[in-house]
């Protein structure tokens, strides 16, 4: 078998959104991202990238409506989050501020936190780093019915 290339992680995620400055003000407001590049075509600002001072992977935005109406409701991405006690951590931080989201969950592998959405209706989903079952590297793990799996491994391990 070849050897495979090097690479190194996520570099960064893109988003296409309707209003950037509304974008940026609810990254800003909800997960402490910091607007760190201004991109602009013909004088216009047609999108910015933000950087997270803990460990969030940065995030670009471009201006194309269209397109974030087609991309909204679906989740193309997990950011992220070193455990379990984090994740919930940023659950009640988003419960103080308002916003919808259904809560931390067991998972397959570890924690979850999906259905928070942005103000275009991309679903911004949590996954922690840290796991709650050991994994073999040199197996394929094959899960029949995610949810439900889950579901029965977390009453096995008496987790809420």
């Amino acid at each position: 078998m070849e050897q495979a290339p090097l690479l190194a992680g996520v570099h960064h995620l893109k988003l296409p959104v309707s209003d950037l400055r509304r974008s940026q003000r609810w990254y800003e407001s909800r997960l402490g991202y910091r607007l760190a590049e201004e991109f602009r075509t013909d004088g216009e600002v047609t999108g910015i990238g933000m950087e997270h001072p803990n460990g969030g992977p940065p995030i670009g935005f471009v201006l194309a409506p269209e397109k974030a109406r087609a991309a909204a409701g679906f989740d193309y991405f997990s950011i992220g989050v070193p455990d379990k006690a984090s994740i919930k951590a940023l659950a009640a931080r988003l419960d103080e501020l308002g916003e919808e989201h259904a809560g931390v969950h067991f998972a397959s592998f570890g924690w979850i936190l999906p259905l928070l959405h942005d103000p275009d209706g991309h679903e911004v989903r949590f996954y922690t780093h840290q796991h709650h079952t050991e994994l073999d590297p040199d197996d394929v793990v094959v899960i029949d019915d995610p949810i439900a799996t889950a579901q029965r491994r977390a009453a096995e391990l008496g987790e809420e």
